[in-house]
């Protein structure tokens, strides 16, 4: 591999949590923590497991995103996610947060 391309995958690794740091307060103010957290399943899977499932995909930041938006049902269990309509969190705050939940 060029080491040019080496050097730029590792500054964006490690320049991409940051790019995600407002995560939990959005998180927080949106409601997701009423169902979620970061390390336990609660009501819906925790952040853990949802990046664990996602790992590698490399339209998880888009598929996940659609899936919050939208909510649904039957793949984490039989308790359905209720759509995260817009006026209860933004297309970009909902970026950052499901880009928070795969950093874990």
């Amino acid at each position: 591999m060029n080491i040019r391309i080496l050097a730029a995958l590792v500054a964006a690794l490690a320049i991409a949590p940051s790019a995600f740091a407002g995560g939990p307060e959005i998180a927080q103010k949106a409601g997701c923590l009423a169902c979620h957290t970061v390390d336990k399943k609660l009501v819906g899977p925790s952040y853990k497991d949802v990046a664990a499932k996602y790992k590698g995909q490399g339209d998880a930041l888009a598929k996940l995103s659609d899936k919050v938006r939208k909510g649904g049902a039957g793949v984490w269990g039989p308790i359905p996610m209720p759509p995260n309509v817009v006026d209860k969190i933004s297309d970009a705050d909902l970026k950052t947060v499901v880009g928070w939940v795969l950093t874990h």
